[in-house]
């Protein structure tokens, strides 16, 4: 929520809960060495204007968020992700300026509903994936963005009939992802590698990553067992319109495997 540059952030630290000397080990393998000074003086910058005007401006912030997720609850065919979240355990807290909204029964995706506001209403929301889409509100939105994205989503709500109607997602279980690691993923990664289509991947040893896009997390990493599930997922997601950047083929109709 700060107002640095990108490739910035800040680790916030109080009480004994987290070492400062383990975060900083964790910290040394994902750093760069060639820091910038520029990002520094933007998040320098950002400090400073929390200290002095801080409070207010997050204050401001969180009402926008307050009147812009009522006006989606009374939106029909969106659904906003709640406190319901927290009730179920399945979050620590909740982030109230993140505006997250499921747009299934709109019978559309949330890839599809970002293309649709981005295309139609000139307005970007944060991330999107086969079910959703965030908006994000900061100290820096006023009355005209907080307007604009909830005409837009009234907008997206008369047209979404109109959209094209896409394959639905196969969305394996949560306990589906977690893959057999059958070999370390150095190791398979400097394997010798062969690439296979889809369906023959079933029970091959997985030679690539594979992060579908939005939220970027690896479904498939180096060394594990690609199963049915997962091909399932990613071959009808791309269909769908997933994005997966960073595998060998993003179409995801050959995977990248050792080779036996």
């Amino acid at each position: 929520m700060g107002g640095a540059i990108e490739q910035s952030s800040v680790f916030h630290l109080q009480g004994d809960r987290i070492s400062p000397g383990v975060l900083k080990q964790r910290e040394d393998l994902l750093g760069t060495t060639s820091s910038s000074s520029l990002v520094y003086a933007t998040l320098d910058g950002w400090r400073r204007h929390m200290v002095q005007q801080g409070h207010g401006l997050l204050d401001a912030a969180l009402q926008r968020a307050g009147r812009v997720r009522k006006a989606v609850t009374a939106l029909p065919g969106l659904r906003l992700m709640d406190q319901e979240v927290v009730e179920e355990g399945l979050t620590a807290e909740l982030d109230l300026l993140k505006i997250t909204i499921d747009v299934r029964e709109l019978g559309i995706s949330g890839m599809q509903a970002a293309e649709w506001l981005r295309a139609h209403c000139h307005v970007d929301v944060g991330s999107s994936d086969t079910c959703r889409i965030s908006a994000q509100i900061t100290h820096a939105d006023d009355d005209r963005t907080e307007n604009l994205l909830v005409e837009s989503l009234q907008r997206l709500v008369e047209q979404a009939d109109t959209l094209e109607k896409r394959p639905a997602v196969r969305l394996p279980e949560p306990r589906a992802l977690q893959l057999e690691q059958a070999m370390l993923p150095r190791d398979a990664f400097f394997a010798s590698a062969e690439h296979v289509p889809a369906d023959r991947a079933v029970g091959r040893v997985a030679a690539e990553t594979i992060s579908p896009y939005p939220p970027g997390v690896p479904v498939v990493a180096p060394g594990e067992v690609v199963t049915r599930e997962v091909v399932d997922y990613l071959t009808s997601g791309v269909a769908a319109g997933m994005l997966i950047p960073d595998a060998s083929d993003p179409t995801a109709e050959t995977l990248r495997v050792t080779t036996r």
